[in-house]
Order: structure tokens, then C-alpha cells, then sequence
């Protein structure tokens, strides 16, 4: 464990926050995890102590904060399966928006003014041009991105006016796993394409299926922007380092800037792992636009961020590596 100063890391057990810990960690920072482990993994809590509490605990939170004294926040506390919100958005609003109240109000309370958000794409709602910048309209079509845009919006509230800073990063479609193997995706139930394609792969399912092949793509299945983990955790390092270094908030782009539709990532994997990987095809899902691709060059700009691990088969060859190794 390092014993550098100390961040918060609000939700820190889970897929994206635990990679970012890691990443913490090697950049001298000793991560202070918070977790109530409904979602998030004990045991990827290892570069930092783990808290548990409930992000929507005022209480807690000051404890933790006037105990460990971090210079910073990291928030990744909230429920993400936006097919899930649309059947209970109520617990959306209570973890998404109420959980990010009480811990941007627990910060102020201890004099911590600046925070790194972890936001979504789904901010932006159904796409209005071929790759999506953070001037895109802001249009959210379920409870999950509305309450991700709420909250950014609390923060920039607070901000203004009580001079916090903020940087909220907003992923497309997060994939791979540590390349160290020390870390992986481990959602129940999982929802995320590349890891259902795997499952498939390993038998751990009969098949994966593609909702909507009329689509107008070129082989008429969705595409989507993949951006590895590893990558994600990085540019969280150069957000916090951004506003630690005295620079203005922000909002940003996460993603390569290319597309890969549902057929190419099951082939893809196809190719990775060698195995057969049945397809049943299924009608299209509500809400599912054709093309969802970022425009990141403003993380390059602000932060300098420049993904390591772009290519499809090596954020497959990572997810593929963790699940042999966890399946045995």
C-alpha cells in the first residue's frame, strides 16, 4: 500500500474505481476506499484501506473524511444498468442523485473542494452526429444518464458557489481487464457485450445474442466505442493531477474515437480465444441507437490523455485472460 497522500475513492471496489486505485497507487497516491460492497468486491480492495458505508450517508462519510483527511475525491458510487432503470428509477435517483448530494456536501463540510466524477455517454442520449462531442446536445433517454447528468450538474453548482473544481468523465463502453491479471470485470448479472461474448466462448452460456441486425450499419448490428479500463483508470490519474495542478474543471470524453459493431466484436473474439461462438439473433431493444463513437480530443487537449490499449483484440485478449483465470 502506498503511503502518499490520500484520495477518496467512492465506490472503489468496483470494476472501473478498483483499476483506478491500482493506477493511484503507482502514481504515489494511497487510495482510502469507500464501498458498501453491494456491487463492488472486497477483495479488489488492495492498494488502500477499504471503509464500507453507504454513499448516501452523510455521517459515515464525515468520519471517513475527518479520519483519512484525503486532498481529493474520486466518485464512482452509483448503479449503472441503465435497462435496470428504466424498471426502478427510484433507486437510480436515490444512489445516483442522492448518494452524490451527500457526498458533495460531506467534502464541503471538510474543506475538500476538488472531485473527479465518474459520468456516462449516456448524457448525451440519442446521437445527433456520427461521433459525439461534449457540445453535443445534452438529452439523456433513461434514468441512469439523467441522473449521471444531474449530478454533474450538482457539481457545477457547487462549484460555483463555493469554488470547488471538478473534472466529470464521460465513458463510452469500458472493456478489458488489468493486464497484470490482478483485476477484472465481475458484474451480476453481467449486461457489458465483450464479456458475454466470453462467456459464451468458455461455455459459461449457450450462446450471445444480437438484439438488431437491421440496423443501418454496415452488417446491420450496433456499434459501439470500446475503451479499456486501464485507459480509463489513467486518464482519472491525469484529471485528478489536472486539478490538483490548479486547472479549471471540466467535462470530458472517454473513448477512441472508433467504432466497432456487435458482429466484429464476437468475430474478434472468435479470433482471440479459438473458440465457436453461437449467435441468436433477437429483435432490437428500446432506446438502442445504431452509433455511439466519442469524440475525445478534448482529453487529449486538457489532459494529455492517450490510450494505451485501443485495438478491440487486445481489450478482448485482457477480458479473456481474467476469465480463464477466475473460471479456474
Amino acid at each position: 500500500m502506498s503511503d502518499g497522500p490520500a484520495i477518496l475513492v467512492a465506490g472503489g471496489a468496483g470494476f472501473v474505481g478498483s483499476h483506478v486505485c491500482k493506477a493511484l497507487a503507482a502514481a504515489g497516491f494511497r487510495p482510502v476506499v469507500y464501498d458498501d460492497l453491494s456491487a463492488g468486491h472486497e477483495d479488489a480492495v488492495r492498494w488502500g484501506p477499504l471503509e464500507r458505508g453507504d454513499i448516501r450517508d452523510g455521517g459515515r462519510l464525515a468520519a471517513v473524511l475527518a479520519q483519512h483527511r484525503p486532498m481529493a475525491a474520486l466518485h464512482f458510487a452509483a448503479r449503472i444498468e441503465a435497462g435496470e432503470s428504466m424498471r426502478d428509477p427510484g433507486a437510480f435517483y436515490a444512489v445516483n442523485v442522492g448518494g452524490t448530494l451527500s457526498l458533495l456536501q460531506a467534502l464541503r463540510e471538510a474543506g475538500i473542494g476538488i472531485c473527479v466524477f465518474s459520468s456516462t455517454a449516456a448524457v448525451y442520449g440519442l446521437p445527433q452526429s456520427a461521433t459525439l462531442a461534449e457540445s453535443h446536445p445534452l438529452l439523456p433517454v433513461n434514468p441512469y444518464g439523467a441522473t449521471k447528468l444531474a449530478a454533474e450538474r450538482m457539481l457545477a453548482d457547487f462549484a460555483y458557489a463555493h469554488g470547488s473544481r471538478f473534472v466529470a468523465l464521460r465513458y463510452f463502453n469500458a472493456a478489458g481487464a488489468d493486464p497484470d491479471g490482478e483485476l477484472g470485470e465481475r458484474h451480476d448479472p453481467e449486461t457489458h457485450l465483450i464479456p458475454l461474448v466470453l462467456q459464451a466462448a468458455a461455455g459459461q452460456r449457450p450462446q450471445i445474442a444480437v438484439y438488431g441486425t437491421d440496423y443501418p450499419t454496415p452488417d446491420g448490428t450496433c456499434i459501439r466505442d470500446y475503451v479499456h479500463v486501464s485507459d480509463l483508470a489513467a486518464a482519472h490519474v491525469l484529471a485528478l493531477r489536472h486539478l490538483l495542478g490548479g486547472g479549471d474543471s471540466a467535462r470530458l470524453n472517454l473513448g477512441n474515437g472508433s467504432g466497432f459493431s456487435v458482429r466484429q466484436v464476437i468475430d474478434a473474439a472468435r479470433h482471440v480465444t479459438g473458440r465457436a461462438i453461437p449467435v441468436q439473433e433477437a429483435a432490437r431493444r428500446a432506446g438502442d441507437p445504431p452509433v455511439l463513437v466519442a469524440d475525445a480530443a478534448q482529453s487529449r487537449a486538457v489532459l494529455g490523455w492517450q490510450p494505451q490499449r485501443a485495438a478491440l483484440e487486445t481489450q478482448i485478449g485482457d477480458a479473456w485472460a481474467w476469465l480463464r483465470k477466475t473460471a479456474g
